[in-house]
């Protein structure tokens, strides 16, 4: 036991280690946002024209899930925001995706687009209906990063998005 010990010591000392570097890889997600536009009977949403400091973390398209349409992102904060869309009905999808928020009266402007507040212990999140789907942009992230995510998104079917988001 001394000898594995005495030996993996020795593998830590000399092989090179940075535990600086960021563990977050950020995720290229052309492929799902192509074949989720493609599928989806609504205008599936990405950001465009984030900075470099919004990190794609986590993609995914459930076609048989209500064509659920997940995005996540950390934020130049370090904070969790997701863009999140489905046909499901948005009394049980939007608890669902955000842990359980609840509406509030408040509203939140988004350019053109007013978008209703959500509130949870976890997540608070802004949610518009229309268009044959309901959208959320979620997560851990201020009311402030949430509404620059939501402001980014556009639902042209003809763009291809960036691998990551591009430097501003």
């Amino acid at each position: 036991m001394a000898v594995i010990c005495a030996f993996a010591g020795v593998i830590y000392l000399f092989i090179p280690h940075d535990d600086s570097l960021d563990p977050i890889r950020p995720v290229d997600y052309r492929v799902e946002l192509v074949t989720a536009r493609r599928a989806a009977p609504y205008p599936v949403a990405a950001p465009a024209g984030l900075s470099a400091d919004w990190k794609p973390t986590s993609v995914t398209f459930r076609r048989e899930d209500g064509y659920a349409w997940h995005l996540g992102f950390l934020d130049p904060d370090g904070q969790y925001a997701a863009v999140e869309q489905s046909t499901q009905a948005p009394g049980t999808y939007v608890p669902k995706v955000t842990q359980q928020a609840a509406p509030t009266d408040a509203t939140q402007p988004v350019g053109a687009e007013t978008w209703q507040r959500w509130e949870g212990e976890k997540y608070d999140a802004l949610v518009r209906t229309g268009q044959g789907s309901t959208t959320v942009v979620t997560g851990t992230a201020s009311y402030e990063r949430l509404a620059q995510l939501a402001a980014a998104l556009e639902s042209e079917s003809g763009t291809t998005p960036s691998p990551v988001p591009s430097a501003s």
